[in-house]
């Protein structure tokens, strides 16, 4: 997780909401990967999913069994379709996301039976660490905009 917790640090840095994600088969870390959804323009450009496309591409197949991804915010429900569709056997997540969350702050897709496969979830790992960068990311950028307002009046 604190690999993960690095690539947000990137995704702050680079004025991205600071969610980072890795994945890990058989104790290396074979992708990484931090949003870019305001560098791409492109809603799905999640820590998730960039990071599922690169381990996609390093075993040269979509199917990720024996795979783990950690991520420093709680999946939303695209990044958890992904997960599912990718069969990644095991999900380590830091931080709730209380406004997309898909297991359990929101809606919890990881508790259905799902038809084809089941991913192994483990929560909070690290969630402290993974809250306050969310928390710092958004307290900046809300002094952003409140001086931007200022600015124009």
């Amino acid at each position: 997780m604190k690999e993960a917790l690095e690539e947000a640090d990137k995704a702050f840095l680079k004025g991205e909401v600071p969610v980072g994600a890795v994945l890990v088969r058989e104790g290396k870390i074979i992708a990484r990967a931090h949003n870019l959804v305001e560098t791409c323009q492109d809603a799905t450009a999640h820590a998730e999913i960039l990071c599922l496309r690169e381990g996609m591409r390093q075993l040269n197949n979509w199917r990720l069994v024996g795979t783990t991804l950690y991520t420093t915010l709680e999946p939303c429900t695209l990044c958890a379709g992904a997960l599912f569709l990718s069969r990644v056997s095991c999900l380590v997540w830091g931080a709730p996301d209380t406004r997309h969350g898909a297991n359990g702050s929101w809606v919890d897709v990881f508790s259905l039976k799902h038809p084809t496969h089941r991913v192994e979830v483990r929560t909070h790992v690290l969630s402290e660490l993974s809250s306050e960068k969310m928390r710092l990311f958004f307290q900046k950028q809300r002094g952003r905009c409140a001086h931007s307002i200022q600015r124009t009046n």
